[in-house]
């Protein structure tokens, strides 16, 4: 049986993909701690976490100097800088890691071909049967080419992204010890353009298509068949809390654990209790809140952690409720709620669309429609289902032998049939959800908190 500490570090490996990363300026003779007093002449400044690594900005202690409005001119545009090292890191994370699966494929291309060419010029009897299996993989692998030179292209931008912070960090640095100096607007104006470049290329990275699912990595075993759990994509830094949900009806209890790491053990947990009970287990937390589907009916809910109040509460017009539509496996799990790239989102059914997926676009404080597309899937039919950039994904089963099979599109409104594997490990999924922090999807399997990491291309224009 795998250790605590084991499940942790298989934890880590999966979400966090890179060591550390320590960003600050340095003094001859002065060294820094984290934490450090401020009369040792450092003191930490501010600090950004990410699921993938932490950043760290020291800076020179505050002293009767620094109430100068430029000196705090520069100290902002210094952490603006330094926060947009941090998104450069987690890019260059994602860039790197996506680039090898994709040479990969290169590599596999490459070698088929070579027995695509052996297979041609030979002359055994099964020689068509070869060919065809062949050709079949070719034809999958070939599109992949401009894939991977897009992924080139991008490593070597997010280089130079890399590159050019560093030089404005150390101008910053060096404009802070003078306070001031003529180059200050240049260099604002600078640290402006970088941001704009940066926001467009983390636009166009941050979101793809979903082209595979990992193996799970179970995390925890507890609670009962059916349940939820999940962390909150949109946490400040620092905060890694994760929220437990057992069950599917009929329970009003969530519990709040202040680490993954605490999580795993079991201690040391806070619980709320909800002023209803919820149903089904598509809640999700965002942005501090607890969105639910209040028990036996089409009400969302949207809960404050802090306040510990419901902060607002609207009906979903015309959604089926009650075990009208749910998804195969039952569970009152007729309206889910799911949060991905681009907001907050719930999947249901009506009579209106004769039973089939209807998919809406919700304003997080409002609770209001903000735009809803309908499909030709049945809701009944659908063993799971998340959503990942606009598309929402759907499983054909919830148990047994187990794949996503069907996208559809809310950009293009247009839908696909796929076939991407789910190792399905404990043979009965309850919840499936994916956050996009962690890009990563939570999963509940028949008593099971696990977890899936997945593989994103954007697409080539």
């Amino acid at each position: 049986m795998e250790s605590e500490e084991n499940r942790h570090n298989v934890f880590v490996l999966l979400l966090m993909g890179s060591l550390l990363t320590v960003v600050g300026p340095s003094a001859p003779g002065a060294g820094w701690q984290a934490g450090s007093a401020p009369g040792e002449g450092w003191q930490v400044y501010s600090s950004a976490q990410d699921s993938r690594c932490v950043c760290t900005v020291v800076a020179p202690q505050q002293t009767v100097c620094s109430r100068d409005a430029r000196t705090k001119q520069l100290r902002s545009l210094l952490e603006k800088v330094q926060n947009m090292s941090l998104s450069i890191a987690v890019l260059d994370q994602r860039t790197q890691r996506d680039l090898q699966f994709v040479e990969q494929m290169e590599v596999q291309l490459k070698g088929l071909e070579e027995t695509f060419k052996l297979v041609e010029n030979g002359h055994e009897s099964n020689t068509a049967r070869q060919y065809k299996s062949i050709q079949s993989k070719m034809a999958a692998l070939r599109p992949l080419l401009p894939v991977l030179e897009a992924y080139r292209a991008d490593a070597l931008l997010v280089a130079a992204f890399r590159e050019e912070v560093n030089n404005v960090t150390e101008t910053l640095q060096q404009l802070q010890e003078t306070v001031g100096g003529p180059d200050y607007h240049d260099l604002t104006a600078r640290v402006d353009r970088l941001e704009d470049r940066l926001k467009a290329c983390m636009q166009r990275l941050a979101c793809g298509k979903l082209t595979g699912i990992s193996e799970p990595v179970t995390i925890k075993s507890s609670g009962s068949r059916f349940g939820s759990w999940m962390t909150d994509p949109m946490a400040p830094a620092g905060d890694t809390r994760v929220w437990y949900m057992d069950g599917y009806h009929n329970n009003r209890f969530v519990r709040e654990y202040q680490s993954m790491s605490e999580f795993m053990t079991g201690d040391n947990f806070t619980s709320h209790r909800l002023p209803h009970p919820w149903s089904g287990t598509g809640q999700v937390v965002y942005n501090g809140s607890l969105y639910f589907n209040k028990f036996q009916s089409h009400t969302i809910i949207k809960f404050s952690f802090s306040s510990g109040v419901i902060s607002r509460s609207r009906t979903l017009d015309f959604a089926g409720y009650n075990n009208m539509y749910h998804y195969s496996w039952g569970g009152h799990s007729d309206i889910d709620l799911m949060v991905d790239e681009g907001g907050l989102w719930a999947v249901y059914a009506t009579n209106h669309n004769a039973g089939n997926i209807v998919l809406s676009q919700l304003h997080p404080d409002t609770l209001q429609t903000v735009a809803s597309w309908s499909t030709n899937h049945p809701k009944r039919s659908a063993g799971e289902a998340f959503m990942i950039c606009g598309t929402l994904y759907v499983t054909n089963g919830y148990s047994g032998g187990t794949k996503v099979y069907y996208a559809y599109s809310t950009n293009s409104s247009t839908y696909e049939y796929i076939d991407i594997p789910l190792t399905n490990k404990y043979s009965h999924l309850s919840m499936l959800d994916y956050n996009p922090r962690d890009r990563a999807l939570y999963a509940w399997n028949n008593g099971h908190q696990v977890l899936y990491n997945v593989t994103l291309y954007h697409i080539i224009q």
